[in-house]
């Protein structure tokens, strides 16, 4: 992972997309969210999502899930060439979650996170917080769902 100080507002990249499929939408929604309309086709239809719907939990624990694959992966290849990795700290939380539009069975949303802001900490020496939006857009290139969320971010050369 990357050190506060390589780090730039405006930076974006894809993590990552994936395709929820009818059954994965119902394992999800019987495990964590039983709604009907995230369980049954026919409920889904006539609901105002016009479609079985992916429960907004399974979207976010799907960004979750690349978002930690995409670190991993750069982990790896930072290792593989010797680099020096940073290791994050926990979030301290997130805001402005947002369901934009349902995403329904079939859908394939592609998954991206960008840097809106950074600062030095103020209470913990050696460390920066970062604000990073990500988010999600579907086949049709409209956006689904959205979230910013904080971290905290290890300096390369702490203060």
């Amino acid at each position: 992972m990357n050190f506060y100080e390589d780090l730039e507002v405006g930076q974006r990249r894809e993590i990552g997309a994936y395709t929820f499929t009818a059954e994965a939408i119902k394992k999800f929604a019987a495990k964590y969210d039983p709604q009907r309309f995230h369980l049954d086709e026919e409920e889904g239809r006539n609901s105002l999502f016009g479609g079985l719907a992916a429960s907004g939990w399974h979207v976010g624990s799907v960004c979750m899930k690349m978002l930690v694959a995409d670190g991993q992966r750069r982990v790896r290849e930072a290792v593989a060439r010797g680099e020096k990795v940073g290791v994050w700290g926990p979030s301290p939380g997130f805001r402005d979650l947002r369901w934009i539009r349902p995403v329904l069975a079939g859908d394939t949303v592609t998954f991206s996170t960008g840097i809106e802001s950074k600062r030095a900490s103020d209470s913990r020496p050696g460390w920066g917080i970062l604000q990073a939006r990500s988010g999600g857009v579907n086949q049709r290139g409209e956006d689904v769902y959205s979230i910013r969320a904080t971290a905290f971010v290890p300096l390369r050369e702490p203060v």
